[in-house]
């Protein structure tokens, strides 16, 4: 599989941004959009893919994140700034994160226990979030600086909102991993942006 094309690249920001809105949207509501939140933390949980859609159930799970990427570069949406601050700061720790191997090993070890759990109860079963929530928690949540979530405190207090604004951090953080694997970089999105707008409608239109 070829990993670093321009295709690959704008799915896995498609996987950034679409873990921002989900994390805004759960922090605020209390809830969000499901089908987005299933390929987010399916992420999670694919350690080996065919390809990179894959890794998302198909790339119709990221419908969500392509339509909020696409409607920031071209301004057709008023610009977010807590998901461009998450957004952002899920990048920096993620390279952070590659710099430690030790959290590394325990988050494979703790997606390995999060597949089997998945496997028996469903994949967005409150055992599984719990699970990588504090896979989260255990390890990225040590990194300086922390991702600070603003929402409302009725549901921001709540153990199983807060796992899973932990266990979608997470899934930004292997979204972010995949992206500099398939050789995107902060230059790159800068000097192809307009390369990557056209590959986000051809992937829009794919799906619709």
């Amino acid at each position: 599989m070829e990993l670093k094309t321009l295709t690959n690249q704008t799915i896995a920001l498609a996987g950034i941004a679409q873990v921002a809105v989900l994390v805004q949207q759960v922090a605020t509501t209390g809830t969000c959009d499901e089908d987005a939140l299933t390929a987010s933390i399916g992420s999670v949980l694919k350690l080996n893919s065919d390809s990179v859609g894959d890794i998302y159930g198909g790339i119709a799970g990221l419908k969500l994140g392509f339509e909020q990427l696409n409607g920031q570069i071209t301004g057709a949406k008023p610009p977010n700034r807590e998901q461009a601050r998450y957004a952002a700061s899920i990048v920096y720790l993620e390279r952070k994160l590659s710099g430690r191997p030790d959290y590394l090993a325990t988050i494979r070890t703790g997606v390995i226990k999060a597949q089997n759990q998945a496997d028996q109860f469903g994949l967005l079963h409150e055992n599984v979030l719990a699970n990588l929530g504090e896979l989260y928690h255990s390890t990225v949540s040590n990194i300086q600086p922390k991702i600070m979530v603003n929402g409302e405190q009725r549901y921001l207090t709540r153990p199983d909102i807060a796992n899973k604004i932990r266990a979608l951090l997470l899934a930004g953080i292997r979204s972010s991993l995949l992206w500099r694997q398939c050789g995107g970089s902060r230059w790159k999105f800068i000097l192809y942006r307009r390369k990557i707008q056209d590959e986000l409608l051809r992937l829009i239109q794919q799906i619709n």
